[in-house]
């Protein structure tokens, strides 16, 4: 690599996108951002605003690119590696509306892959998740295990990687593409429709607000901090590690809501009541990945167990609390 690459960031405004950014940012990379501030805020890259080494382009990838990369290529000059997060997140969402989730999931990354093919970039990581599963096969699921998607989202996700596949073989694209379990951590934001349960559930019981449990709360997931994240895709992105892969990252513990949620209620001192509801459309019942893979091709080793994620996670959600309520100059902090 040449000093100093210059390396876009799909996405960069959003959760797991803005603590890439930070990782890259870091270690002294030139990064430009791409991002529609559909899901993402500018908050979360207010630390790299005005530096010499950072670019945000407000851009959609469902529209044409053309003069989002020009702006791009003009500041810093050509893009080198597309770590590429942009996409519609919310399963729910994808089933609702299949056809905006195909132009955002599918088609919007054919834009970022023609771009990438013909500019000579010298390797893609893509946002995979582990909603490509089966919801039948046996756990934890390792790369092999059988790929059934239950919803759009899911669907789209493997689509993508059949085409990565093509990509790479037919032009001599490099990849890595990496599934991600459940990843939580701060900047996830609690309103929205794309959030974690984490999320979720932190601000509900911050606030003493009803906790809602979909299911029997024995449905079980893989929880992996942000910041183990964002550096397993940096690991990928900037080296040969996992070339042409795909590869699950979770941590290889499987937690079930019921266990997360009075974590979370000791965690926050919260009294916040927990009620029951129906099991929801396209939801697993059973989410934990081996490692092997992980540990073989990344020497992924996640440093942030769940406890201390949550901890850290709490502080960041009454932060938030505390500066909406200095904004507004009323109410309380919980």
């Amino acid at each position: 690599m040449s000093e100093a690459p210059h390396i876009l960031v799909t996405g960069g405004a959003g959760f797991i996108g803005s603590h890439t950014v930070d990782a890259l940012m870091a270690k002294g990379f030139r990064v430009s951002v791409l991002d529609n501030l559909s899901t993402g805020y500018m908050v979360n890259l207010e630390q790299w605003d005005n530096h010499p080494r950072f670019n945000f382009v407000d851009a959609d990838i469902t529209q044409d690119l053309t003069a989002a990369f020009a702006k791009m290529v003009a500041r810093f000059g050509p893009i080198e590696r597309i770590a590429h997060f942009a996409a519609q997140t919310a399963v729910p969402i994808s089933m609702d509306d299949p056809v905006g989730d195909i132009q955002a999931n599918l088609a919007g990354t054919a834009r970022i892959l023609e771009y990438a093919r013909h500019n000579n970039v010298a390797k893609l990581f893509f946002a995979s998740s582990s909603a490509v599963y089966d919801d039948d096969a046996p756990v934890p699921v390792s790369e092999e295990s059988r790929a059934r998607p239950m919803s759009p989202y899911g669907i789209d996700k493997l689509a993508v990687e059949f085409y990565l596949d093509y990509y790479a073989k037919l032009y001599g694209l490099t990849y890595t593409a990496l599934r991600f379990m459940n990843v939580y951590g701060p900047r996830q934001d609690p309103k929205s429709w794309y959030s974690g349960v984490i999320s979720i559930f932190l601000d509900r019981a911050a606030t003493g607000q009803s906790i809602t449990i979909f299911d029997d709360g024995d449905q079980t997931r893989d929880f992996v901090y942000v910041t183990d994240v964002a550096q397993a895709v940096v690991h990928a992105l900037l080296t040969n590690a996992g070339d042409n892969a795909i590869i699950n990252i979770g941590t290889g513990v499987e937690v079930t809501i019921n266990v997360l949620t009075k974590t979370i209620l000791d965690l926050a001192g919260s009294a916040s009541p927990v009620r029951y509801e129906p099991a929801r459309p396209g939801d697993i019942r059973r989410s934990v990945t081996t490692m092997d893979k992980a540990v073989a091709l990344l020497q992924f080793n996640p440093r942030v167990e769940l406890r201390e994620g949550l901890h850290a996670t709490l502080a960041w959600v009454r932060e938030e609390k505390n500066q909406a309520v200095a904004r507004t100059g009323s109410g309380s902090a919980a």
